[in-house]
């Protein structure tokens, strides 16, 4: 494993954890958006991160200043994978969005450079060929927060160079991942085949009716001594992010999951509220129900 120049395309939540932690471990991190208002957002949303550092890992000033000098902000997709060894995409869960993203980046990246998609619940084989490399793409997923939560599962598909698998596995121990290799493609991976079912079946509590977000939350943290409750840990996800898996398995037929989009949309997205990250979504923040002291009680 030779990588040096990273790339991450998509600056949303995770996508601008992956830059920061790849620069934090000393990589050259290159982060592309689609316009410079995206990137903007991007260079707030990294900027944010520091603190974060210095409070969980005892990071110094001087540490999370030089990881972020190491980050440079493109709009221009050729400039940002113009010396990249690795790009990690990390753009919408949305299937057309992604083949389209890879179309235009085989296009345009070097012939060295390695694909990389974080996709949370698709599949690397739905976007091989539009690579134009398949056997130098492969998925390498985060979980969100992945300075403390730091799993990196790397799932190939059928097509995937044994040597590209290996070398990624370097790679997300470099950056300070527990590297968990995912030896057959799986919607989901291990983590989300796990948290989407959960996660799914709290958002469909409240949707039925059974239960507001904060009885919901309290049921699981008292029974099972979890820190957090579905509806806590989605607000970290973002909203969105849940609107958009429910979307699609709406428009795949599942009547249901069309329905709780609807409400995550009408509810929740255009009103704003979009998770921690914007200051409410289930809960409001910067100081959540369920972090108070007598929330387990009352």
């Amino acid at each position: 494993m030779n990588y040096k120049n990273v790339t991450v395309a998509g600056s949303g939540v995770l996508g601008s954890q992956i830059a920061f932690q790849t620069a934090f471990k000393g990589f050259n991190v290159s982060v592309y958006d689609i316009n410079d208002e995206a990137l903007d957002r991007a260079r707030d949303r990294i900027g944010k991160l520091k603190p974060r550092y210095q409070e969980d890992l005892g990071a110094s000033e001087e540490e999370v200043n030089s990881a972020y000098e190491r980050i440079s902000f493109h709009s221009d997709l050729a400039a940002a994978v113009a010396d990249a060894d690795l790009v990690i995409e990390a753009v919408p869960e949305v299937v057309q969005i992604k083949i389209d993203f890879y179309t235009k980046l085989g296009s345009v990246a070097p012939e060295k450079t390695i694909f990389a998609t974080n996709s949370s619940t698709l599949l690397p084989s739905q976007f091989a060929d539009a690579t134009g490399r398949p056997e130098h793409f492969l998925a390498l997923h985060f979980a969100n927060e992945i300075w403390t939560n730091n799993t990196a599962e790397v799932m190939g598909h059928p097509g995937t160079s044994k040597e590209v698998f290996d070398d990624v596995i370097e790679f997300a121990k470099a950056i300070g991942m527990v590297a968990l290799p995912v030896h057959k493609e799986q919607p989901g991976y291990i983590l989300n085949s796990l948290l989407v079912p959960f996660l799914e079946a709290g958002q469909k509590l409240l949707l039925n009716g059974v239960a507001d977000p904060e009885t919901i939350d309290k049921t699981w943290m008292i029974a099972t001594g979890a820190p957090k409750g579905p509806f806590a840990i989605l607000d970290i996800v973002g909203v969105t992010t849940a609107y958009n898996i429910a979307n699609g398995k709406g428009q795949a037929g599942m009547a249901e999951s069309a329905k709780l989009a609807e409400m995550l949309k009408r509810d929740y997205i255009d009103k704003g509220k979009l998770g921690r990250e914007t200051g409410e979504g289930f809960y409001k923040y910067p100081n959540p129900s369920y972090m108070e002291d007598d929330f387990l009680d009352s």
